[in-house]
């Protein structure tokens, strides 16, 4: 499984280099990879979680959002079924990873604390990975025609979503609370004292 999991990450990171694809400079090393290491740290506290899914939906969760950005979750379904199906993963697990995406992109509509352990998991180090490193900083470079005061709703917005419907593990709100914090101090949402 381990050479399965790394063939498809290996491709993963190939079709992200694609310089069509808006984040190509940045998103494997400032997202894809954070996301895994916060996932696999999940995965040992949560020793119930299948570590080869998780992995799996790493990769997995923004492939379509890599190909055709306007179209990403009917492609990561369609075109992440196909490349799974086509590197050798077993059809059972590929299903599975499918069926799970799907659900995490569906957190709009659904509360994410039903849902199976690896979702949880994913959906958790995928929101928590906006509050890590230069996320929100490339943001504004991927966006150069929108003013600073529309980018900064639009990461508010984008920051208000990860953290109520996004993670759901109490651990994670948790570690990045202050972060959450701070995020929302560079998004104009000032405290009411700084000091006392």
């Amino acid at each position: 499984m381990d050479t399965l999991i790394q063939k498809f990450k290996d491709h993963v990171i190939e079709k992200s280099q694609n310089p069509n694809f808006v984040h190509h400079k940045w998103f494997t090393k400032y997202h894809l990879e954070i996301v895994e290491k916060i996932a696999m740290e999940l995965c040992d506290k949560h020793n119930d979680a299948d570590r080869d899914l998780v992995l799996t939906l790493v990769w997995l969760h923004d492939y379509g959002k890599i190909l055709d950005c306007d179209n990403q979750y009917e492609v990561t379904l369609m075109k992440g079924k196909e490349i799974l199906e086509e590197l050798g993963f077993q059809k059972h697990f590929v299903e599975k990873a499918i069926s799970y995406v799907e659900i995490m992109d569906k957190k709009m509509q659904i509360d994410l604390n039903l849902t199976p352990i690896e979702i949880k998991i994913i959906s958790s180090a995928d929101g928590a990975s906006h509050f890590v490193g230069p996320f929100l900083n490339f943001w504004r470079q991927d966006h150069p025609n929108k003013e600073p005061e529309e980018l900064m709703e639009d990461n508010l917005e984008k920051i208000m979503k990860d953290w109520n419907k996004k993670i759901v593990l109490p651990e994670v709100k948790k570690a990045f609370e202050n972060r959450f914090n701070l995020f929302l101090e560079r998004c104009g949402q000032f405290p009411s004292k700084f000091v006392y």
